[in-house]
């Protein structure tokens, strides 16, 4: 058994981190959009509340970058966002990133072999995203 997190959550989005943390972003609990993420450490079994998001959001993506940095994108907050924020793992901060062209949900991201994460598709507003993004 391991410990419970410190906020119940779903629409979320979990990473392993390169230092073998894993990273929980965004939730929605409650009906409430919550803007904490949670670290786990497994050396403990215990979890820690981190900084907070720029913006709360659900139903966004998170990428692993090659730094081992995460890059939170888009989602929602009672609004489409076109924002983007950075976690730096060593650091354990958060700072904003470039903001995409187009605000988007549901959307896809992956990291490519360059080195550049592409943002695909998605939801804006009622209408399905067909537009690209290179981070």
């Amino acid at each position: 058994m391991t410990g419970s997190m410190n906020s119940a959550r779903f629409y979320h989005t979990v990473f392993l981190l390169t230092n073998a943390h894993v990273l929980v972003t965004g939730e929605l609990n409650n009906c409430l959009d919550i803007n904490s993420d949670e670290l786990y450490d497994p050396s403990t079994g215990t979890w820690a509340v981190t900084r907070r998001m720029n913006s709360a959001r659900l139903d966004h993506t998170t990428s692993v970058l090659i730094n081992g940095n995460v890059l939170v994108i888009g989602g929602i907050n009672y609004y489409l966002l076109s924002s983007t924020e950075l976690y730096d793992s060593l650091k354990e901060t958060l700072a904003m990133a470039d903001t995409m062209n187009s605000p988007r949900s549901y959307h896809t991201a992956f990291l490519l072999k360059n080195r550049y994460a592409l943002v695909t598709d998605g939801l804006n507003i009622n209408t399905a995203e067909n537009s690209t993004e290179l981070y």
